[in-house]
């Protein structure tokens, strides 16, 4: 009699998970950061610094900063140009360092321009400067005898002679590693995360399909959840790539890959539904308690979707990127090694 037919589904699910950590600014060396801040006429700000805006939102993170600091509303701020012949230093955008070395470098420019207005106020109302609250572009004592905009307290000061601007330098005290036994202080602030990933593997045509990423990061303080949420798909979506599809060879030190014909990149309909989940530790040794979340959450994504196509289909793929052609491979791998044991046993 012969055996009955056993069908399998070509479509497997699994589900895998990672995690990882990631050290925050330049590594093993000192970082460094300037910013310059102005209360000015019409109780508006306007800060000066070299930032380099490239899509992540920092102008917007600096605004809400600069708004929180000095007690005016955020559409009040003006971020100035980034000529480095015009601004303090605040180098390059990378290293996922942007809010936690720039942002705090303004922090600390806001709280000497701050300082400045407030001092000539606790003598014109005879309170302790502690005693005085900015928010929302109204400047008041805690017992709320006394109050005026933030616009008359700036014209107050200017009529005394005292201009409310302020300067700040913020450093990552970060060192250099021992070369012989690795010892050191590569990077003062460290984020953490884990993800999970879960796939779809064809195992007919060896393609992998990541249908949800579930990701949790520490992000320190979050100054702007939505924007924390955006970098964090960001990441996973280019890990998507990297993991997936994204394929970039050379020969004898030339790239082969010399067009997006070659080198695909994940569009919309590879995106998987991304799921967020921030973690607010604050960093102890800043005056914002902010870390960052650029790099970092692309690390665990890769090695979640490896071994959620292990759950799956039982395969390991030990190169990125696990194209249909490597999963297909390692399939018929198995099935040899199955086929074999079968047979000598």
């Amino acid at each position: 009699m012969n055996a009955p037919l056993r069908i399998f589904p070509k479509q497997k699910r699994g589900r895998g998970v990672a995690a990882g950590w990631y050290g925050i600014a330049r590594t093993a060396t000192i970082d460094r950061a300037g910013a310059w801040a102005e209360l000015d006429d019409g109780g508006t700000a306007k800060i000066i610094t070299g930032v380099t805006e490239i899509g992540e939102g920092i102008l917007t993170v600096l605004a809400q900063i600069v708004a929180d600091e000095l007690g005016i509303r955020p559409k009040d701020v003006t971020i100035g140009d980034n000529d480095t012949a015009r601004s303090p230093e605040a180098a390059h955008a990378g290293a996922t360092r942007q809010t936690y070395m720039i942002g705090n470098a303004v922090a600390l420019a806001c709280r000497e321009a701050r300082q400045r207005l407030v001092k000539e106020l606790a003598q014109k109302w005879q309170v302790s400067e502690d005693d005085i609250i900015c928010s929302n572009g109204i400047i008041r004592t805690l017992d709320h005898s006394q109050s005026m905009t933030m616009s008359e307290a700036v014209q107050y000061c200017k009529n005394r002679g005292v201009v409310p601007v302020g300067s700040g330098s913020f450093t990552a005290n970060h060192t250099g590693l021992d070369p012989e036994n690795g010892s050191g202080n590569p990077w003062q602030a460290y984020v953490y995360g884990a993800q999970v990933a879960e796939v779809e593997v064809d195992t007919e045509t060896g393609e992998v399909q990541v249908l949800g990423v579930w990701a949790s990061h520490d992000v320190g303080r979050a100054v702007n959840p939505q924007g924390v949420e955006g970098q964090i798909e960001g990441g996973v979506v280019m890990a998507v790539g990297q993991t997936l599809m994204e394929d970039y060879k050379q020969e004898e030190g030339y790239p082969t890959s010399m067009n997006l014909a070659k080198y695909i990149l994940p569009t919309s309909l590879d995106v998987p539904q991304v799921n967020s989940v921030i973690i607010e530790d604050p960093d102890p040794l800043s005056p914002l308690g902010v870390k960052g979340i650029g790099e970092p959450s692309m690390i665990p994504t890769a090695p979640a979707i490896i071994n959620a196509i292990y759950d799956a289909v039982g395969v390991r793929i030990h190169s990125l990127p696990a194209t249909p052609e490597k999963v297909l491979a390692a399939l018929r791998e198995k099935r040899e090694r199955a086929d074999t044991h079968e047979m000598l046993a």
